[in-house]
């Protein structure tokens, strides 16, 4: 009997099989034919050679959830009910030809006599006018056109709390259960996070994975199950819907990985194989529309990071569209260009835009200089422009340009002259009457003293830019510092005329005895230097409160309006009336600056009431002051 596999000992029983009427074929656990007897083959058009051994291929896609279903309830009625007869269905089953076969098949489990499960069992009666069977075909669309309304309105739903609180309000509605839940995986725990007929305080529960009925169905390597009797169901948190003897629980799958579970609790009416079948298939439509939820929320999240890191740039950037129309505006962008988010979006942008990958700089009509790039989306081809205030490094560049070319000069003039009278000694000396001779090397010494005043201010310029000024606050006599120092210049000018006012009992400085000297040394050679015509230069220090306070002014040109906080920066010259003739590298007031500071003082330029200019110098006084 080539219908029948070797492994079906009884001759009685294949010779029933050979002779049936009805199409009787059997498979083991695996689905694998074991049994495929003629009228089998005269239903379905396959030989027997054809399918034994193999899954027979008759079960249409779309009912292979009800086939799974069947064979689930079988399972669970073997293992804990009494009833352990034959499922009957009416279906449809798939003919050689392609075409849909209508069916009523009887399925039931076959055993060994020690009670081992072998397989299933399936007797095929063709179906034409069976009222019963149209009438479960019809009910069977109507739940088929239902499930398809149910999973249309799930996929079209994005925030995935709602998504799983339909999902589960879905299976109550179409497996008639007395409640339900969905659980997700988390890690080695599983999380309840949707429910109905169930208390409140169950929602947030949690389980351990490995021994729930979850863990049990991931082992099995199935997708739906069923669990029955008081031992199995007595210690999970559904125990507490009264009445509960059947879960029904189907593995809702994203990208491929478990997700959750939805279970299905009946404590009421019975189960079948109808409910596992909509169970399973809803099961696994729950999982394309929590796919999408997740999707959505994950996209809404990082759009809002992407929005925070562009809000919270210290560059200034806009998105354009593929038509080169702003679509994003961050405060920054506000903030550099004085124009708001309401002004430039859907316009282009307000300033010229680089080609993607390069790179420019120019003014704005606000003086503000702007470094422009620009990326682009390949996705949209739009663009991304990121923008940055480079005003600052503009102008130091310039105030650079500015140094090297006023320190070139500087240096060429008293070179120049050094050279010049180094060669006449040299190759003049037995002509040079003695005077010129001493004349020459004077000449010489004073370019060589300016010369190393320069490079003083260089480096002590290059040691305050790098914060590598050293300096050692202690307490000194501060009148013996200014009187030093006003010596010192005393004799330097005919047309000058240097007073020192010293308020008695002026008491200790607390400072640097040599920064001191050298901050005064230049408030002094400043009040020389632009006051060219000579004039007074007052020097007058004076204990104010717990400060000293030192003023040095002079009756020079003055300071131009908006430029007495701009004097102190590096490279830094006033620019108006003919301060420019005087020369200098800008690094003299930078460095008197940085020394006071670094004593704890400060230092600042006043208008002077008639003319010329007032520099004001505070220190820390050392000794509270004498009254």
């Amino acid at each position: 009997m080539t219908g029948v596999s070797p492994d079906v000992h009884d001759p009685i029983a294949r010779a029933v099989i050979q002779c049936a009427a009805d199409a009787i074929v059997a498979v083991d656990r695996r689905s694998r034919v074991t049994v495929w007897n003629p009228a089998a083959e005269r239903m379905f058009g396959w030989a027997a050679h054809e399918v034994i051994g193999r899954v027979p291929p008759i079960v249409p896609g779309e009912l292979k959830a009800e086939h799974n279903a069947v064979l689930e309830r079988l399972l669970t009625r073997r293992a804990g009910e009494s009833d352990t007869g034959q499922i009957s269905i009416a279906t449809r089953r798939f003919h050689r030809d392609g075409r849909l076969i209508d069916v009523r098949i009887d399925t039931s489990v076959l055993q060994d006599r020690a009670g081992d499960l072998l397989g299933w069992v399936e007797v095929y009666h063709p179906v034409e006018e069976d009222e019963v069977a149209q009438h479960h075909m019809a009910e069977r669309a109507r739940l088929v056109r239902r499930l398809n309304d149910i999973v249309a309105d799930l996929n079209a739903e994005l925030d995935l709390g709602v998504v799983l609180d339909r999902i589960t309000a879905a299976l109550i509605e179409l497996t008639g259960a007395d409640a339900g839940g969905f659980v997700r995986i988390d890690d080695e725990r599983l999380r309840l996070v949707s429910m109905y007929g169930l208390p409140d305080q169950l929602r947030g529960s949690t389980a351990e994975l490995r021994p729930s009925l979850v863990g049990e169905l991931l082992r099995s390597g199935k997708t739906v199950m069923l669990a029955t009797g008081e031992r199995r169901l007595g210690d999970l948190i559904w125990s507490e819907l009264p009445g509960l003897h059947t879960i029904a629980l189907g593995l809702s799958f994203l990208q491929n990985k478990p997700y959750g579970a939805l279970y299905a609790l009946f404590s009421g009416r019975k189960i079948g194989h109808t409910e596992l079948e909509l169970l399973e298939l809803l099961a696994g439509h729950a999982g394309v529309a929590v796919g999408n939820a997740v999707a959505y929320a994950e996209v809404v999240r990082q759009r809002a990071h992407e929005r925070a890191v562009i809000d919270s740039s210290a560059d200034g950037i806009a998105v354009l569209d593929r038509h080169g129309l702003v679509r994003q505006w961050n405060p920054a962008a506000h903030v550099l260009t004085g124009l708001s988010g309401d002004e430039v979006i859907g316009r282009e942008l307000p300033f010229e835009k680089p080609a993607p990958g390069e790179m420019l700089t120019f003014p704005l009509e606000s003086g503000v200089w702007l470094n422009v790039l620009s990326a682009e989306i390949e996705e949209t081809g739009g663009l991304v422009v990121d923008f940055r205030d480079v005003s600052e490094a503009k102008a130091l560049e310039e105030a650079k340009d500015l140094f090297l070319a006023t320190t070139s000069h500087e240096l060429r003039t008293p070179i120049t002259v050094v050279q010049g009278f180094a060669s006449t000694l040299v190759n003049r000396w037995d002509e040079l009457a003695d005077t010129d001779r001493r004349s020459a090397v004077a000449t010489i010494a004073e370019r060589a003293q300016s010369l190393g005043r320069l490079v003083e201010h260089l480096l002590l310029g290059s040691r305050a830019g790098a914060d590598e000024l050293t300096v050692t606050n202690e307490s000194f006599d501060l009148v013996r510092v200014l009187t030093g120092v006003v010596a010192g210049f005393q004799s330097l000018s005919g047309v000058h005329d240097v007073r020192l006012e010293i308020a008695p009992g002026l008491p200790q400085a607390l400072g640097d005895v040599m920064a001191t000297d050298i901050v005064l040394g230049q408030l002094l050679e400043n009040a020389f230097k632009y006051s060219p015509d000579g004039g007074t230069v007052s020097v007058h220090a004076r204990p104010e409160g717990d400060r000293l306070v030192i003023t040095v002014a002079d009756e020079g040109i003055g300071i131009a309006p908006g430029d007495h906080d701009r004097i102190f920066e590096r490279f830094v010259q006033g620019e108006a009336g003919d301060r420019r003739r005087f020369g200098g590298i800008g690094l003299g007031l930078y460095i008197v600056k940085r020394l006071t500071e670094a004593q704890g003082g400060t230092i600042a330029a006043l208008p002077n009431p008639g003319a010329g200019t007032c520099m004001r110098l505070e220190l820390g006084a050392a000794t509270p002051p004498t009254l």
